[in-house]
């Protein structure tokens, strides 16, 4: 099958989910659900470029796996939180700054939200399309580099779910295991994970065109809808300790916490 018609069905077929997801989160008024299908859409969309693609079999199978695996942890620990807890505040935030144009806005960000769903499974498509017998020293990289970005998100999932968990904790930071070493620990190991398709991917053409998602991921998590619009939620709810923590916690990669002297 032809890459650039493959691409174009896949984006197609997440344009439409998410255009029915918009009227959902209409009728619901959780913007979050946009994140469980961005992620499930990925990991489809993974899939699909496995099967039609004709590089190496077994790296094709293992890469379709991997990505399917983390789409589901991702979209499954995403959905429990929408039963479980208010709407994020990261879209608290962004609808409160959009006003009356909040609805339409958020129809143009769901399907943005399918582009990307397409652009980040690229790696996923370079690897597929990776001829090179498998493994090679850079697929165990890869393989390395993926399960210690799962487990360490999983980690620091659990850690936050626990502390939200706990009544005697409301209005307070949640500073235990890795939230104490990185303000967003769970978004460092999520862009580390994107890393491990880019290393996949290597030895084949046009490889070099995967270092897109891990680059734009950085880019969201830092100036969209990432660290911005969550911490400007948590000062709201948590005033000046969360500011406190600002200043003596890194915001994204984890490192041993400041003082206030310091």
């Amino acid at each position: 099958m032809n890459v650039w018609f493959l691409i174009l069905l896949c984006w197609f077929g997440v344009a439409v989910v998410m255009a029915m997801l918009w009227v959902l989160q209409r009728v619901q008024g959780d913007s979050g659900v946009v994140d469980v299908a961005w992620g499930l859409g990925v990991g489809l969309i993974s899939l699909v470029f496995a099967v039609f693609s004709d590089g190496d079999a077994t790296r094709r199978a293992i890469v379709a796996s991997l990505a399917i695996a983390w789409s589901i942890r991702l979209s499954g620990h995403i959905l429990i939180r929408l039963f479980q807890l208010p709407e994020d505040g990261r879209y608290i935030t962004i609808k409160e700054n959009w006003g009356e144009k909040a609805q339409t806005n958020l129809f143009w960000f769901f399907q943005v939200q399918a582009f990307w769903a397409v652009l980040f499974a690229l790696p996923m498509l370079m690897a597929s399309r990776n001829a090179l017998p498998f493994p090679t020293v850079w697929d165990f990289i890869g393989f390395a580099i993926w399960i210690l970005a799962i487990a360490g998100e999983s980690v620091a999932d659990r850690q936050l779910a626990r502390y939200r968990n706990d009544p005697t904790t409301k209005g307070e930071v949640c500073r235990e295991g890795l939230w104490r070493y990185s303000r967003h620990p769970n978004y460092f190991f999520e862009w580390i994970h994107w890393w491990g398709y880019v290393c996949f991917s290597i030895g084949a053409t046009f490889w070099w065109t995967t270092l897109l998602a891990p680059l734009c991921m950085l880019y969201f998590l830092f100036k969209v809808t990432g660290i911005p619009p969550t911490e400007a939620q948590c000062l709201k709810s948590r005033g000046e300790k969360y500011r406190e923590y600002q200043r003596t916690t890194s915001p994204f990669v984890p490192w041993p916490p400041k003082t206030e002297q310091q």
